[in-house]
C-alpha cells in the first residue's frame, strides 16, 4: 500500500545512474489539488546534468515512464505527474482498514522501555490549566509510541519535596486549622500558602522560618515528616479525582521526595570523577564546554538540589527500566535544566544521556495573562472541566432532546474538547484559553470531529447492506477521502518522530472536514451496485476518527 513507493520505482528506472531512489523520495512532492494529480516529481534538479529545461526534461520522463501501474502521467510545467489508479487505490485503503480496524497504521518503528516524566503537579497546590499541558501531551505520546512498537512508563514525578513545604508548615501552623483542611484540603492549603508569600513581602522573617522547618522536614522531626505526609495524601487523592476525569493513568507516582536517599550516589560518582568544583561555598559541575551555565548540585549549606534530584531519578530510570528513550514533558521554561542534566550525565560517562529527551511545550494564557498559583492567578482544571461538560449538555440538549445516556456523552464531548483543544495546538506555541470556544461543535474543535463520526455511524445505521471494501468505488469526492485515509500510517509516523500530538489533531480536523464535504455531494445511501463501497467509506472514516481521537486521548461517543 506504499504508492509513493510506487511512484519512486517507476521514476528510478528511467533515472538510473541520475538519481539515487532515496534522493527520488525526498524530492516527490503531493499536487495542491486533486486535478494535477496525486504525485509529483520536480526536474530543476536534473536540469544541469542535461542541459536541458526543465519543462523539456518533464516532457521527455513523462514519455519513458512505464505508466502501466497509473491511471496516467503527465508532464505538466517543470513536474512530472502521477495520477494512481484508482480503482484498485480504493480497494486496496478500504481492504486494510477493514482488515486491520484499530490496528491501521501501526508500525513497527522501534521497541523498549519510554519512561515519560509527565504532569508533575505540586504537593498541596490544586490542578490548574497550566498542569493541562504536560498531562494531556505525555498521555497522548505515550499512546503514539505504544501504537508505533515503544512500551511507553508514565511517570507523575510529583513535586513532593522542597522549601515550599517549609512554607506550608509554617503558614499552616500560623493561620490554618485541621478541620479545614479535612473540610476541603486543597482550597485552604492554597489560601495558606498564597497568603505566606504576601505576608512575607512585609516580613522577610518568615522565609527563615519557612526554611528551618524544611531543614526539620530533610532531618526526619517527627511534627514535619506528619504534616508533610499529610499534605501529600490529601492531595494526591484530589489529584487521582482529575485524572480520572480526564482519563489519564500512570505507572508510578515516585516523586521528589524518593529520591532523598538515592542522592549520594551522584555526589559520590561526581566527587570520585573529579568533576565538583567549589564555587562561592556551593559545589558546581563546570558545563562551560557545552556553552552552558554551572549545573549546581549542593548549595553552601549542604542542601542538594533540583539537579541533584534529577540526576538520581536519571540513573534510577534507567537502571530500573534500561530505557530506550526516556522523555520529560516539561515546560520550555526548563530547556537550560535538561541540557544541562545531560550534559552532566555525558561528563560522568553515561553514553546513555543521548537518549533522554526534553519534551518542550509553551503556555496556556487567560486573557494574556501567564497562570500562577504564588500569586493566586489559577484557573482550577476541576472547575473547566466541569464547566465544559456543562456546556456540552446544554448544546446536546438542543440539538438532540432525546439522546440515550445524554449524561455519558456530554462527559465524553465536554473533557474531550478541552484535551483536543490543547493538542491541536503546536507543542511549542502558546495559546490564550477560552472555554466557548473550546466546546462549540462547528469549527476546529474537538465537539466537531466526535460530531462527523457519530454522523458516520448514523449513516451505517440506517441501512441492512453491510460494508464491502472489494466493490469498485468512483467519483471525486471520494477520492479526497480516500487520499486522506491513506495518510494515517504516515501521520502516526510524524506524530511519534516529532513527539507532536498537533499532527494527529490537524489530521483528524481535515479529515472530519472532507469527509463532511464528500457527504454534502454525495448520497451515500443510495441503493445502487456502489452502496457497499460507500458504506466502506463511511466506516472506515469512523474507524480512523475514532482511532485519531484515541490516540489523543478523547472518546468517540457513536450517537451525540
Amino acid at each position: 500500500m506504499d504508492f509513493k513507493q510506487q511512484v519512486v520505482s517507476a521514476l528510478s528506472k528511467v533515472l538510473a545512474g541520475e538519481v539515487e531512489a532515496d534522493q527520488i523520495t525526498k524530492l516527490i512532492e503531493v499536487p495542491k489539488s486533486l486535478d494535477m494529480g496525486d504525485y509529483a516529481f520536480p526536474t530543476f534538479i536534473l536540469a544541469k546534468s542535461r542541459h536541458m529545461a526543465p519543462v523539456k526534461i518533464a516532457a521527455d520522463l513523462a514519455a519513458q515512464i512505464d505508466a502501466g501501474d497509473f491511471e496516467k502521467v503527465v508532464a505538466q510545467g517543470a513536474y512530472v505527474n502521477f495520477f494512481l489508479e484508482k480503482t484498485s487505490f480504493a480497494k486496496d485503503v478500504l481492504t486494510a482498514i477493514a482488515e486491520q480496524g484499530e490496528h491501521y497504521g501501526d508500525l513497527q518503528l522501534g521497541s523498549g522501555n519510554v519512561p515519560i516524566d509527565m504532569s508533575s503537579p505540586n504537593i498541596a497546590k490544586p490542578m490548574s490549566m497550566g498542569h493541562l499541558r504536560s498531562t494531556v501531551i505525555g498521555n497522548s505520546i505515550a499512546k503514539i509510541l505504544t501504537k508505533v512498537g515503544y512500551s511507553p512508563i508514565k511517570i507523575n514525578h510529583l513535586g513532593d519535596w522542597g522549601t515550599q513545604f517549609g512554607k506550608l508548615i509554617v503558614a499552616y501552623k500560623k493561620w490554618g486549622s485541621e478541620a479545614e483542611v479535612k473540610a476541603d484540603p486543597i482550597k485552604h492549603l492554597l489560601e495558606y500558602y498564597v497568603r505566606f508569600h504576601k505576608e512575607a513581602e512585609t516580613q522577610p522573617e518568615l522565609d527563615d522560618e519557612a526554611r528551618a522547618w524544611f531543614k526539620k522536614l530533610e532531618d526526619g522531626d517527627e511534627e514535619a515528616h506528619k504534616l508533610w505526609s499529610w499534605f501529600r495524601t490529601v492531595s494526591l487523592k484530589e489529584f487521582n479525582r482529575i485524572y480520572d476525569i480526564l482519563g489519564v493513568h500512570f505507572d508510578s507516582f515516585k516523586g521528589e521526595a524518593f529520591y532523598n536517599d538515592k542522592m549520594d550516589r551522584v555526589t559520590d560518582a561526581l566527587e570520585e570523577k573529579h568533576l565538583l568544583q567549589e564555587s562561592q561555598g556551593a559545589e558546581i559541575v563546570d558545563l562551560s564546554k557545552y556553552n552552558l551555565n554551572p549545573a549546581l548540585i549542593r548549595k553552601s549549606d549542604g542542601a542538594t538540589l533540583y539537579m541533584t534530584r534529577d540526576l538520581a531519578a536519571a540513573m534510577y530510570r534507567h537502571d530500573t527500566y534500561n530505557f530506550t528513550q526516556s522523555l520529560y514533558v516539561v515546560g520550555m521554561e526548563q530547556t537550560e535544566h535538561f541540557k544541562q542534566l545531560k550534559a552532566v550525565l555525558k561528563e560522568m560517562g553515561y553514553d546513555w544521556a543521548d537518549d533522554i529527551h526534553h519534551i518542550p511545550f509553551g503556555l496556556i494564557t487567560a486573557n494574556g495573562k501567564k497562570l500562577s498559583t504564588r500569586k493566586g492567578n489559577v484557573i482550577l482544571l476541576e472547575k473547566v472541566l466541569h464547566e465544559a461538560v456543562d456546556l456540552a449538555k446544554q448544546q446536546i440538549a438542543e440539538k438532540h432532546p432525546d439522546l440515550k445516556n445524554a449524561d455519558a456523552v456530554a462527559q465524553d464531548v465536554g473533557v474531550g474538547a478541552v484535551i483536543f483543544h490543547d493538542l491541536k495546538n503546536d507543542r511549542l506555541d502558546n495559546f490564550d484559553f477560552n472555554l466557548e470556544e473550546v466546546v462549540r461543535f462547528e469549527g476546529e474543535t474537538g465537539p466537531y470531529v466526535q460530531y462527523t463520526n457519530a454522523r458516520a455511524n448514523s449513516i451505517l445505521s440506517k441501512t441492512d447492506v453491510q460494508p464491502d471494501a472489494t466493490v469498485e468505488l468512483t467519483g471525486v469526492d471520494a477520492w479526497a477521502v480516500l487520499k486522506m485515509l491513506s495518510e494515517f500510517p504516515n501521520v502516526v509516523a510524524r506524530a511519534a518522530r516529532d513527539f507532536e500530538p498537533s499532527v494527529v489533531a490537524k489530521y483528524s480536523l481535515r479529515l472530519a472536514k472532507t469527509f463532511n464535504q464528500y457527504y454534502a455531494h454525495t448520497k451515500v445511501l443510495v441503493d445502487d451496485a456502489e452502496l457497499p463501497a460507500r458504506l466502506a467509506l463511511v466506516q472506515s472514516v469512523s474507524m480512523i476518527l475514532t482511532t485519531s481521537l484515541g490516540l489523543l486521548g478523547v472518546n468517540a461517543p457513536k450517537e451525540m
